[in-house]
């Protein structure tokens, strides 16, 4: 039964679930959303269909939204989704079934996977023996997840405890729509070299080289990824972010995050 799993991801958490859950299954392939999101309509023909996605202000990213909202799917399809986390997924995986519900679908099974969290507005990255811990957890919950994946086994949409999931709801309700201009705390200290990565790694083209310097246009969606993947460090948010570590998943290429925007698959 072949596998189709759209993917995305900024610091490289979520590819890299997805690439180990699709290393445990007989037949999957791995697309990615940020390839796909500005299509009129997506078709997915697959028996068993999957998203796997970082969690943002406890809610689903803003790309992943409006390509659910674009996504048809076969009626008889096993759909299920992977939110990553560095700590709490609130009522993520139960948004994303309400959407697909909508439109007359619906997960079968929904997981939550902690991974190192890399929110550098708000910390620093873990030391390397705490994302160690994390890296092996993961390696051991996968194929714990195949195991019900693989047969189309339904499961429970795992999701945190109701008072938390109530006022984790009403936070994104209300902070996602100002995800897109929050940008405007960005910018470039003086080793910024002028490379272009950071604009190469943007997931939806927000970011534009002026005079040398990045710029941004205000459609963001708070990945992170120009900033975790900068190789000189260079570029900030506020005034609190120079002296904080930064992190990417040390099994993803950074070509492979520059590939999204490209559609191509892994």
């Amino acid at each position: 039964m072949k596998t189709t799993i759209y993917y995305f991801t900024g610091t490289g958490n979520s590819l890299a679930v997805a690439k180990d859950l699709a290393g445990e299954l007989e037949s999957s392939e791995l697309i990615p959303i940020a390839g796909l999101v500005d299509s009129d309509s997506i078709s997915a023909e697959s028996e068993q269909v999957g998203l796997v996605f970082p969690v943002y202000m406890w809610g689903m990213p803003l790309i992943v939204k409006a390509f659910v909202e674009k996504l048809s799917l076969p009626e008889s399809a096993y759909v299920f989704g992977i939110a990553t986390c560095g700590s709490s997924a609130g009522r993520t995986l139960l948004q994303l079934n309400k959407m697909l519900k909508r439109k007359g679908s619906g997960l079968s099974a929904g997981f939550v996977v902690r991974m190192p969290g890399n929110y550098t507005p708000m910390y620093g990255a873990l030391p390397d023996e705490k994302q160690e811990k994390i890296f092996v957890q993961e390696k051991q919950r996968i194929p714990e997840i195949a195991e019900i994946i693989e047969p189309g086994k339904a499961a429970e949409i795992e999701s945190s405890f109701f008072l938390l999931n109530v006022l984790f709801g009403l936070i994104h309700k209300v902070g996602s729509s100002k995800i897109p201009g929050m940008d405007e705390k960005f910018w470039a200290d003086e080793n910024c070299t002028g490379c272009g990565i950071c604009v190469k790694v943007c997931p939806v083209d927000n970011i534009q080289l002026e005079d040398g310097k990045p710029h941004w246009l205000h459609q963001c969606q708070q990945c992170l990824a120009f900033l975790q993947w900068c190789p000189k460090e260079a570029i900030q948010s506020g005034k609190k972010t120079q002296r904080r570590r930064r992190y990417h998943h040390r099994a993803v290429k950074i070509s492979e995050i520059i590939g999204q925007r490209a559609g191509e698959s892994t």
